[in-house]
């Protein structure tokens, strides 16, 4: 699934995806043509509650004049409350119209999920940083950050409860991993003890046992 903002939406993209059998959804920037089909497609009644949100959804096929055939085009048209206007999107897919208009836009909002993962990873893993002059020096910096970030990934997946899964790296090395601690030798072993006045100590402690409990199927 291929999924792109405005700036993608160009015959090539959509031909790439077509002949390689990839589907995609891509934002369309409005238009005349397309803010005229809109507005012919959105539905007013009788009893439109004017002081309630409303969303509309709709399918129609279009062709632009540098595509080199039709394509669908999903749309949705949204009114605010107390307003009297739709504002409307448009998204050109190749998805079957088994798929639903409103189906689509979720798909296409998944594309916002993953420019977050992206933001993670540049803001708590330093992945953009590239500044050496040499391209092998700014591959290993990405690929070490490309591992971080995928280790503490499998640790959220293994080791946290849900409530915990969506906390940032910011948050998740203040609670797990920034703990004092120091190590004690004796004659057969070496002891890391940890501080017992670690403010998240509990909820270290419940990640650390379903991390052991886990660790039979690694």
């Amino acid at each position: 699934m291929v999924r792109g903002d405005s700036g993608f939406a160009t015959p090539g993209v959509y031909d790439s995806c077509e002949s390689k059998k990839s589907h995609y959804v891509i934002r369309l920037k409005n238009n005349r043509r397309l803010g005229q089909i809109a507005e012919k497609s959105v539905l007013y009644g009788d009893n439109q509650k004017w002081e309630e949100r409303e969303v509309q959804y709709f399918s129609t096929t279009y062709q632009a004049q540098s595509w080199s055939q039709s394509r669908r085009v999903c749309i949705r048209s949204t009114r605010e409350a107390g307003e009297l206007l739709f504002r409307h999107e448009f998204i050109v897919t190749n998805l079957s119209e088994n798929v639903s208009p409103d189906t689509i836009f979720s798909l296409y909002a998944k594309r916002g999920t993953m420019e977050n993962f992206i933001k993670e990873a540049k803001a708590g893993f330093y992945f953009d940083k590239t500044d050496s002059p040499r391209f092998l020096e700014n591959h290993v910096r990405m690929m070490l950050s490309l591992i971080a970030y995928n280790l503490v990934n499998f640790l959220r997946t293994i080791g946290f409860e849900e409530v915990q899964k969506g906390m940032t790296i910011h948050s998740i090395r203040l609670k797990f991993l920034k703990v004092a601690g120091k190590l004690v030798q004796t004659g057969r072993r070496v002891y890391l003890k940890l501080s017992s006045y670690h403010v998240y100590q509990n909820e270290f402690y419940r990640v650390f046992a379903r991390l052991r409990r886990a660790s039979q199927w690694i």
